[in-house]
């Protein structure tokens, strides 16, 4: 037996528009992140995917996603786990600062190594391995056990802590996730097997 997995990062927001860090902070989807939300429901609904398990962070961006995915899929009345250990990595004293502006103030190397190091974190935040330690628990004991049961299961989250279960369902190192970015609306779709191993990852 084997389940699906479904990983959406939630559409652009408010803020990945005006280049600021975001992290735990709660804008809202633009237009444009609308748009993309409901583009990933209308893709997945042409593939044939029918998901019965919901996951989200406490995070409106990415609740938002969900509902509008939900909306193409014709999906009502069904139970969304909400949780914060989905949420965005906490960017500490940056969030909120426009990437350019945090530049000028701690230069360019070290916002840089902030942004691209997998455990080095920013004052007051967290490094991606910090994200991993809070999502990774999280998807061990809830996510992963439903998908090996065979359910398909959608995730609406963030870009570091679904880069967190993409480096543990690819066995990707720290340097080959580094180098993942994963697109504003656009689903990343996993066959899983019993053991919790990849099968295949599925192209829309």
């Amino acid at each position: 037996m084997s389940g699906t997995l479904i990983l959406v990062r939630h559409g652009q927001s408010e803020w990945n528009l005006k280049n600021l860090f975001t992290g735990w902070k709660n804008p809202n989807l633009t237009e444009q992140g609308i748009e993309e939300a409901k583009k990933a429901g209308r893709q997945l609904k042409a593939a044939g995917y029918a998901p019965t398990v919901f996951y989200t962070s406490a995070l409106r961006r990415a609740q938002h996603t969900l509902d509008l995915i939900l909306d193409e899929l014709g999906i009502v009345n069904v139970v969304i786990t909400r949780n914060q250990a989905l949420n965005e990595r906490d960017y500490g004293d940056l969030s909120g600062l426009n990437k350019d502006d945090a530049r000028q103030k701690w230069g360019e190397e070290q916002v840089l190594l902030w942004r691209r190091s997998y455990d080095v974190p920013p004052p007051g935040g967290e490094s991606l391995k910090d994200t991993a330690a809070r999502t990774l628990p999280y998807y061990n004991k809830f996510i992963k056990p439903q998908v090996e049961d065979g359910a398909t299961v959608l995730v609406s989250a963030h870009g570091n802590s679904l880069r967190s279960m993409v480096m543990a369902i690819e066995e990707l190192t720290p340097d080959e996730i580094l180098k993942r970015e994963l697109a504003t609306g656009e689903p990343v779709i996993y066959r899983i097997g019993k053991s919790g191993r990849l099968k295949e990852k599925v192209a829309l």
